[in-house]
């Protein structure tokens, strides 16, 4: 889509859209001239970015973008004109910001380059003289800020009102310019969010987990010079390493020091990567895995060489030109999400009470017995052992997932009458994960199979009541609904496991603020959750996906549901939703697990659907 710029525009050479129109009159208005139209990075009003894009859907982040055209300054504009201009042309990345230089003193040494400290504000007034005098002037400008996006790309929300002041001076040709910088942005820029939306792209950087061999997505907001620099941009980032919220619970195959040699180059589909010497020392086959997965956003690249000093490096069993997607066994969902092609098995509490496997519409009981009957269940993924709460949640029970087995007992028990137990969860390992909580206060536990649960070394909701928990795929990252400022918020976490086995949870982050009361989620995909929660117009919870990057939430399926209670989730599988209506517990799901807006299909009998993860 084209934005309408009246017959003064005109098209580059290369056929991307428009690039230049007449400024309007007026000094704002004048600083500002956009091109084309389309989706790029979006700024989360709630938390920090932490992750990327799922996989399933698409990933390109090189598609044609809005680009400013800055105007430089004018000999008739005044003070505040000057700073208008000044703030408007810094959002334009287009030869490290050389026209918003010109509205700067060179005294100031401001340069903030192409990976600049941001600060983002969501509005802000006109500029306003404060005082001038001769030569001298103070203009004074003030808005709401969202939050900062660091050097390392890495979002952090900081909402607060703020106000700042630039001092201005004339030149001896009697020009006004920029004599002194706010704190704000002597070292960096000060941004609108439309300027974040326009000019930056969230991306995915993958760095491996504790594993070795699983991937975690590391979403950050790259500034756009130009379209064609998108690929060495993006690898300059991989090379970098990871932003510092998820750093101490990853590492890079990238050997300290190494950078890219000349620029990426692409022939055809086939981007050639040639790194420093200083690869040398790495394994092509994991900085291979790490360049796959995070070339795969860019629509042109189809494959990829690996070389060291000029020298094409195979790994081994791979031909020299990889194709992007043939690491399918460093997947951030599991090496069996990207083979997948039917969904996975489900499972749920059957009317009798008792686990159940989901075929088709029809729960088949596996667990039978008095001592079988539990609520909110969990399977590991390896299908041998199934969790779950007492009706009560004051107990954890676990056994071993064998059909017609009442192997059922108590793993924990409750310590305080008024604490209750979330749902709990396993990792990829067969970890299981669960919150003991009050109002006021909660514990984590951990338990390996074989072994006696164990509190979580560090847990960083201790203070604060915890409503659900969901280890993610990759076994890094965690999903919570915590109670803050009398709302349940959706917040994630990261996992860093210690040398000494010891594991800490915790530097939690809000992830939308546009969901309000949560009462249940579950992992979708690596980058995507599916929560029960209510946006500012609804009457009851409602199943919505909300990206984990803090992007915009989006609905799920059409029809009635009656009263949400409980979601479960899976990579290319069909959300689940447990309710209840006049009575009964129902399972529904949705006719077409490929289409979001999909009708719901309430036919299921039973409570508490979930998915083996």
């Amino acid at each position: 889509m084209i934005a309408r710029l009246g017959r003064e525009g005109r098209r580059d050479r290369g056929g991307r859209g428009l690039i230049r129109v007449r400024p309007p009159r007026g000094a704002l208005a004048a600083a500002l001239s956009l091109l084309m139209v389309t989706g790029c990075a979006t700024v989360p009003t709630g938390g920090r970015v932490v992750s990327g894009r799922p996989v399933d859907r698409s990933e390109q982040v090189d598609d044609p973008y809005v680009r400013l055209v800055p105007v430089r300054p004018r000999a008739e504009w005044g003070p505040a004109e000057i700073v208008s201009g000044f703030l408007a042309a810094s959002a334009s990345f287009d030869d490290d910001q050389k026209v918003a230089r010109e509205y700067v003193s060179p005294a100031t040494g401001w340069r903030p380059g192409l990976r600049p400290a941001v600060t983002v504000f969501q509005n802000r007034d006109q500029p306003i003289v404060v005082k001038e005098s001769g030569a001298q002037a103070t203009v004074r400008l003030e808005g709401d800020q969202l939050g900062t996006i660091g050097p390392d790309g890495q979002y952090t929300a900081d909402p607060k009102h703020v106000e700042v002041t630039f001092q201005l001076g004339k030149t001896q040709q009697g020009l006004w310019r920029i004599t002194e910088l706010p704190t704000e942005v002597r070292g960096g820029l000060l941004l609108t969010k439309a300027d974040v939306d326009r000019a930056f792209r969230t991306v995915n950087l993958y760095f491996f987990g504790p594993d070795g061999r699983t991937l975690v997505p590391n979403a950050i907001f790259l500034p756009l010079a130009n379209r064609q620099d998108l690929p060495n941009r993006l690898v300059q980032a991989l090379l970098v390493g990871p932003t510092s919220w998820l750093a101490p619970a990853v590492r890079s195959a990238f050997p300290p020091g190494t950078r890219l040699r000349g620029g990426i180059t692409i022939s055809k589909d086939v981007a050639t990567v040639d790194l420093t010497r200083q690869a040398r020392s790495g394994s092509p086959e994991r900085m291979s895995a790490q360049l796959g997965w995070t070339l795969r956003q860019l629509s042109e690249v189809k494959q990829f060489k690996l070389q060291i000093e000029g020298e094409t490096v195979t790994p081994e069993g791979v031909s020299a030109t990889q194709p992007v997607r043939a690491w399918a066994a460093n997947a951030p969902d599991g090496e069996s999400s990207e083979e997948r092609s039917d969904p996975q098995s489900a499972y749920l509490i059957g009317a009798a009470g008792h686990l159940s496997q989901l075929a088709g519409d029809l729960p088949q009981p596996i667990v039978t017995g008095a001592a079988g009957r539990l609520v909110r269940p969990a399977v590991t993924p390896d299908y041998q052992e199934v969790a779950g709460l007492s009706p009560d949640s004051g107990q954890v029970l676990a056994g071993t997932l064998v059909a017609g087995s009442t192997d059922i007992q108590p793993l924990l028990t409750r310590s305080d009458p008024d604490a209750r137990f979330t749902a709990p969860s396993f990792d990829r390992n067969g970890v299981l994960w669960t919150v003991e909580t009050t109002k006021d206060r909660s514990t984590l536990w951990l338990r390996q199979r074989g072994r006696a649960p164990v509190r979580a070394a560090h847990w960083g909701l201790g203070g604060r009541q915890v409503l659900a928990l969901r280890v993610a795929r990759d076994g890094v990252r965690v999903a919570a609904i915590v109670k803050m400022d009398r709302r349940a918020q959706v917040h994630i976490g990261r996992i860093v496991r210690r040398p000494d086995g010891g594991v800490e949870v915790g530097s939690f982050l809000p992830v939308s603020s546009e969901l309000q009361d949560a009462i249940d989620l579950s992992w979708r995909d690596y980058g995507t959750l599916a929560v029960l929660g209510r946006a500012k117009s609804d009457s009851q919870p409602l199943p919505y996906l909300v990206p984990v990057s803090g992007g915009a939430i989006s609905s799920l399926g059409v029809g009635a549901l009656g009263m949400p209670r409980t979601i479960a989730a899976a990579p290319k599988s069909p959300v689940l939703v447990g309710t209840r209506s006049s009575h009964e517990t129902r399972v529904c799901r949705q006719r077409s697990h490929r289409d979001q807006f999909s009708e719901w299909v309430c036919a299921i009998p039973g409570s508490d659907p979930t998915y083996a993860q």
